[in-house]
């Protein structure tokens, strides 16, 4: 089979790295933290290391809460926004973003976003685009979608850390959900994601949602089943689904990737070396990065014999 296109979901990745590594435990000379940045970099080196790409991308974020999707659901990540109305994000992550895109420019590896579109967006539209093998690298379930046995596309599933990665197929994600991965964002709508801000239907929580689009194939083919008196809903779920009718209208355009962000085609080839080695070494010296830069260098070098 042909080496994968890894593609790195890169908010999940630095927001885990964040959280997994102390402040007190990475810092530059001048004491500004950098733990996010470390954790990110040798997050990267490990997945180059053992998934061996020969394509590699990182999607950003142009837009982590899209104006179209609050259009629809209003709620949709409001529990994240801060007071100054962008993304809550810990006061000593803030500086570590730009790091992390100032060494990624510096290695080749390519960032990409698309104005008015989440990562997530910019994972799918690649991994639809892209010529498989796909990996898709991230903490977020909703990537589950994205699962695709013909390409192939599989999620490294990071929720417990890249060491301990999953990787998942189509069999996994019907085995721990109960629905096919092409069923995942309707199964999710169904059954809400309070993370998201996503309410889901009242009622209906995981086994229900599963069972319901097992049976009946779809989230249009549930609804479409509510209007048949031989579909056999309990009178208190069909009732449920009914008052849900707005949400459940909505829902699956909010849940669903986009797979048509508007994204120019661009190298996805991950490199051998450094595109800018000084820089990468001025970006070192600067923020205590000896190591990691090191670590992922000789990965992506091991990657391209």
């Amino acid at each position: 089979m042909p080496r994968p296109l890894l593609l790195i979901d890169s908010a999940s990745l630095y927001f885990r790295a964040y959280h997994g590594v102390p402040e007190s435990a990475a810092r530059a000379p001048d004491g500004t933290p950098v733990n996010a940045v470390r954790g990110f970099l040798d997050m990267l080196a490990t997945l180059v290391r053992t998934r061996r790409p020969d394509r590699l991308v990182c999607a950003l974020d142009e837009s982590w809460r899209p104006d179209w999707r609050v259009a629809l659901i209003p709620s949709y990540k409001a529990h994240r926004l801060s007071p100054a109305g962008g993304e809550e994000v810990p006061d000593g992550l803030v500086g570590q973003v730009p790091v992390i895109l100032e060494a990624l420019a510096a290695l080749g590896i390519p960032a990409v976003g698309a104005a008015g579109y989440e990562a997530d967006d910019v994972l799918g539209t690649l991994a639809a685009r892209e010529p498989g093998p796909v990996e898709v690298a991230s903490g977020d379930r909703d990537l589950f979608q994205l699962v695709d046995d013909e390409v192939p596309i599989r999620v490294l599933y990071c929720g417990r850390g890249v060491a301990k990665l999953e990787v998942f197929d189509d069999a996994v994600v019907r085995t721990r959900y109960g629905v096919p991965a092409a069923g995942y964002a309707d199964f999710a709508a169904l059954r809400g994601d309070p993370s998201d801000g996503l309410p889901g239907v009242p009622g209906v929580g995981e086994k229900t949602a599963a069972r319901l689009i097992d049976r009946y194939g779809s989230l249009a083919g549930v609804l479409a089943a509510l209007d048949d008196p031989a579909a056999g809903f309990a009178a208190g779920l069909r009732a449920k689904l009914a008052s849900a009718g707005p949400y459940l209208a909505v829902a699956p355009k909010v849940v669903e990737v986009a797979r048509d962000a508007p994204i120019p085609e661009f190298d996805t080839v991950l490199p051998g070396a450094p595109a800018d080695p000084e820089g990468l070494l001025k970006l070192a010296q600067q923020w205590n990065l000896a190591g990691p830069t090191t670590r992922l260098v000789d990965a992506m070098a091991a990657a391209a014999r």
